[in-house]
């Protein structure tokens, strides 16, 4: 995702701090250049211009010509106007109804049904809330089946009519059934079709009326570049959401839907989905995906992700074996197991810093760990526990067990002895688990 505007930017402001003088002239050719950029990324020409504008009047403002170092406060406007452009701050679900109940629309493909599973998933594990999905889609029976696959899957009950093919009264219907049975969220799936006619718009916009939602969000697929942007138009015309979700952001995307959609639309992207599994969705914070565009990462998101699978008993024994230097292939294994959990292994190492760019060329995935692990299940469980006793015929033969080479076991165990020395240097400066409260958010959430 933004890989290419990525470059391009960073290409533009080379320009700029390529330059032994900075003038209002150069200044004006690292514009034009990221104009050009934006527009190769499908964001609207008319945002686009407007986009460069605004910084041009900001950074003269800002006296660019004068600064110290020109290059990074241009970046830093730029930034900025890329965070606004954006929504600049996130906007949140609203869940104060009794039942929320949430109204999801979309083109056909657009992947709603799937989203609908994510986020009746994501409230239930992040929100301890008890959400019930709702079939609406009475057309596509694969939709219906579809959903009761993925609520399955989540331990989330689907409300389906069997024969009942009108929406609305399924939707009133399972409103009922959602009080009765205790639950907070109601999740409306929705009919789609391959184009927008005007069967479909009645057709939601009846539910609309019908169920009074707290949220509509219209599902997009931003793999659809522009094409996304004008859909978003037509739904909010005629059914006036209240936010947006991305899907397939994760795909071959240049980025110009999530760029221009909030400014045509002026409404707020809520939600990005990032992958097939059904954990892979996150809030869209517009100024954490600026500091993504301009290749700065998102330590934040990578933090959060990483409190997910925080466990204080597991860091406090972890804290215990770094100080006495016990830390063993046990313990690595279990590392390894929650650096997975984080979601897309690609997506976890572009919100470090400068890695994105690094590693973008690299085949990143599950599959990254399986040589490392094959080594280390090939070991005994004493060697495992204490990797010196692994000798030359011990590492011949955990080498022909796990299919890999003599030289990768080597490797394997050199890169372990390292991190065990720098992980005791980490500990015996700060505790683990101070640091990893430390980045719990306010409140202990």
């Amino acid at each position: 995702m933004f890989e290419n505007l990525t470059d391009r930017l960073e290409r533009s402001f080379k320009l700029l701090k390529g330059q032994g003088k900075i003038t209002e002239i150069n200044v004006a050719e690292t514009l034009k250049d990221i104009r050009r950029a934006l527009l190769d990324a499908d964001v609207n020409f008319k945002i686009a211009k407007t986009f460069t504008d605004e910084v041009k009047e900001k950074a003269l403002g800002q006296q660019v010509l004068s600064a110290v170092k020109p290059g990074q406060l241009m970046v830093k406007i730029v930034k900025d106007e890329l965070s606004g452009l954006m929504g600049g701050e996130s906007a949140d679900i609203d869940l104060s109804g009794s039942p929320s109940v949430i109204l999801m629309a979309g083109l056909q493909g657009s992947g709603k049904t799937t989203f609908s599973g994510k986020l009746a998933n994501m409230l239930k594990r992040k929100r301890g809330r008890h959400p019930l999905l709702v079939a609406c889609d009475v057309y596509r029976p694969a939709a219906i089946d579809q959903l009761k696959v993925l609520g399955e899957q989540i331990n989330v009950p689907v409300y389906t009519e069997e024969g009942n093919m009108d929406p609305v009264k399924i939707a009133q219907a399972a409103i009922k059934e959602a009080k009765k049975q205790g639950h907070d969220v109601v999740i409306i799936d929705t009919a789609g079709r391959l184009a927008i006619d005007e069967q479909m718009m009645k057709e939601i916009s009846s539910i609309k009326k019908a169920v009074q939602p707290n949220d509509i969000l219209f599902v997009v697929d931003s793999m659809t570049g522009q094409d996304a942007v004008n859909t978003a138009k037509e739904f909010n015309d005629r059914l006036d959401f209240t936010g947006v979700v991305l899907t397939k952001l994760d795909g071959d995307t240049r980025g110009g839907a999530a760029l221009s959609i909030r400014a045509v639309v002026e409404k707020p992207i809520k939600f990005v989905g990032t992958g097939e599994k059904l954990d892979a969705i996150d809030v869209f914070h517009p100024s954490r995906m600026a500091d993504r565009i301009l290749g700065m990462g998102d330590i934040v998101s990578l933090v959060e992700k990483a409190q997910e699978q925080y466990d204080e008993e597991e860091a406090r024994k972890l804290q215990k074996k770094l100080a006495k230097n016990t830390f063993n292939f046990n313990d690595f294994l279990k590392q390894i197991n929650q650096i997975k959990k984080m979601g897309d292994l690609k997506d976890v190492v572009s919100m470090i810093p400068g890695m994105g760019k690094a590693m973008k060329n690299m085949d990143l995935d599950d599959d990254a760990f399986k040589h490392i692990e094959a080594i280390i299940y090939s070991m005994t469980p004493a060697e495992r526990e204490d990797p010196s006793l692994i000798n030359g015929s011990r590492r011949k033969r955990i080498a022909g067990g796990s299919g890999t080479s003599i030289q990768e076991v080597n490797r394997l165990l050199k890169q372990f002895s390292e991190t065990r020395k720098m992980m005791k240097m980490v500990s015996q400066g700060k505790n683990i688990q101070r640091m990893m409260g430390g980045m719990r958010q306010p409140g202990g959430r």
